[in-house]
């Protein structure tokens, strides 16, 4: 087997997947923008674990469970999209709050990082991602560094990439440009979330492969 060919065919679409917009993408935006920098940062490491979690378990199977109980990809895309828009309504009903450079933002902890597991744990699109591409570029000669390595390149990638998303987007710069918009990044989010959930809810009945 070409290890490094499977390495570049999965990564080949796994990095397009992870850099196009979605809920973890607007989770660690709405972090970033709203408490700043270290918030960003902590959701950016809730998501990566959530994405590790999801490697790990594909990699161990996950596809062909999903595949033999279709009921239960059907639970998790509704219970996904259920979340994701339950999200977005409570970003929808937040109070307007300004954005004070003057002061330092609210400290931020294992909130935030739960935050960000919790967006990508109820992501669907996720789950179809990792049991469709990972797990079947796998078979049982595949050599377990191998599966390790992937494993760690798909969180070292999701660190890396939110990262830079969270430190532009909390940024002096950034900041000041939407000083006051507190509020209204809030319902953009929001939005982004309910729309997403509610393209998750619409799919709920494709095949995982889809």
């Amino acid at each position: 087997m070409d290890y490094a060919l499977v390495l570049i065919s999965v990564f080949a679409i796994f990095i397009p997947a992870l850099i196009l917009p979605g809920p973890d993408f607007v989770a660690v935006v709405r972090s970033s923008m709203t408490y700043g920098t270290r918030a960003g940062l902590m959701t950016t490491l809730g998501v990566s674990i959530g994405l590790c979690l999801y490697a790990t378990l594909s990699l161990l199977g996950l596809s062909a469970i999903l595949m033999e109980y279709v009921w239960l990809t059907w639970a998790v895309r509704v219970l996904g999209g259920a979340y994701l828009i339950y999200l977005g309504i409570k970003l929808l009903r937040a109070k307007p709050e300004a954005i004070d450079l003057g002061q330092p933002m609210r400290p931020v902890g294992k909130r935030t990082i739960l935050f960000g597991f919790l967006v990508t744990l109820t992501n669907p699109k996720a789950i179809v991602l990792f049991a469709s591409v990972f797990a079947t570029a796998v078979s049982a000669s595949t050599p377990a560094w191998l599966m390790a390595l992937m494993i760690g390149l798909v969180t070292v990638s999701s660190l890396v990439w939110y990262a830079c998303v969270s430190l532009f987007m909390s940024s002096a710069p950034v900041m000041r440009r939407f000083q006051g918009a507190k509020h209204w990044i809030e319902r953009a989010a929001g939005v982004c979330f309910i729309g997403l959930g509610g393209k998750v809810l619409a799919d709920a009945g494709r095949p995982v492969s889809a």
